[in-house]
């Protein structure tokens, strides 16, 4: 049987490093989330546009955040900021609008600890770990002063990233929130 293949539906194959998804990560993404609130039986879908860029050694917010939980800049092996800005069909006329920065350390090849300015749970600085699997999905634990969140981010292909999250009770014991979200590389910018 022969196989199909066209260039717009061209599959990231290959072991991807952390570095690497990261670098692909960069650029406009279009961003359709649909979350499911558990506790309260309601779903949710937030439009947004999100910009992710490369931060520089010198950025004050990179160096800030770094200071803020002891890790040494030089030794981040890579950083980015993701700027967001969107609408919920919860609130129409309410514009979700927030910025980060993200700093990548590895204790291993294939694993270590992520530094955000701003959480994605709760909006305070947050550390997660991190692993990368053998897939090229990104997954990321973090625990909150009164939550945990569990995100899985991988590219279906290199211009459409899928992200899946979860946000649990502080212990973990039960699940609040449940998300996916499409992300397409928005070129025209």
């Amino acid at each position: 049987m022969a196989s199909w293949s066209h260039p717009q539906f061209e599959k990231i194959e290959g072991r991807m490093s952390v570095e690497e998804f990261f670098e692909r990560s960069v650029g406009s993404w279009r961003s359709l989330r649909s979350s499911h609130n558990i506790a309260f039986a309601q779903l949710e879908e937030v439009n947004s546009d999100i910009d992710i860029t490369q931060v520089a050694a010198d950025d004050s917010e990179f160096l800030d955040i770094c200071k803020t939980y002891n890790f040494e800049p030089e030794k981040a092996c890579s950083s980015i900021r993701m700027s967001w800005e969107g609408s919920s069909d919860w609130d129409e006329n309410e514009v979700i609008k927030g910025s980060t920065v993200l700093v990548l350390y590895k204790d291993e090849e294939r694993k270590g600890k992520l530094l955000r300015s701003v959480g994605y749970t709760e909006t305070i600085p947050a550390v997660g770990e991190w692993t990368m699997q053998e897939d090229g999905t990104f997954v990321l634990h973090t625990f909150y002063d009164r939550a945990a969140a569990e995100e899985r981010i991988w590219f279906a292909t290199p211009d459409l990233r899928m992200r899946c999250s979860i946000i649990k009770t502080q212990h973990g014991k039960g699940v609040l929130t449940a998300s996916l979200s499409t992300e397409v590389r928005d070129k025209s910018k």
